[in-house]
């Protein structure tokens, strides 16, 4: 497996507020996805699409302790992950490693809402930020 089997997803825009980043959105002509509370993540999210631009997930904290609460203490908005479909969580994790890549764990596997069930983990590799696993059915 080669990290460029990966195949891009989306990228996660962290918000304290959504109400401009909507507007925004909708300007660019996204469709604006439900939002949707992930208990297992204590994160709201939706899901934006649009036919030429990628698409983007918009995360808000939940009630409580969030994994977002450090990221939007600092920004009241941020792109802060980038998000790969992969095949196989196990092959993957052993590729970033063989390209010498220091990949430290920050949310372990776990069934998203918003991907219907589907498993997601999260990992900070150094020198290039945060990226999201969502593993295929």
């Amino acid at each position: 497996m080669m990290l460029r089997d990966l195949k891009f997803h989306h990228l996660g825009l962290a918000l304290r507020k959504d109400k401009d980043a909507l507007i925004m959105l909708e300007s660019l002509g996204y469709e604006i996805g439900e939002k949707i509370l992930d208990p297992m993540q204590n994160v709201h999210v939706r899901l934006c699409k649009a036919q030429h631009h990628p698409d983007i997930e918009i995360v808000q904290s939940g009630e409580g302790k969030s994994p977002i609460d450090q990221i939007i203490s600092k920004y009241n908005e941020l792109i802060y992950h980038t998000c790969y479909e992969t095949d196989d969580l196990g092959r993957t994790l052993a590729a970033i490693e063989k390209q010498g890549l220091r990949c430290l764990c920050l949310s372990e596997r776990k069934q998203a809402v918003l991907f219907h069930g589907r498993h997601v983990s999260f990992y900070k590799i150094f020198g290039w930020g945060i990226i999201e696993l969502l593993e295929k059915d």
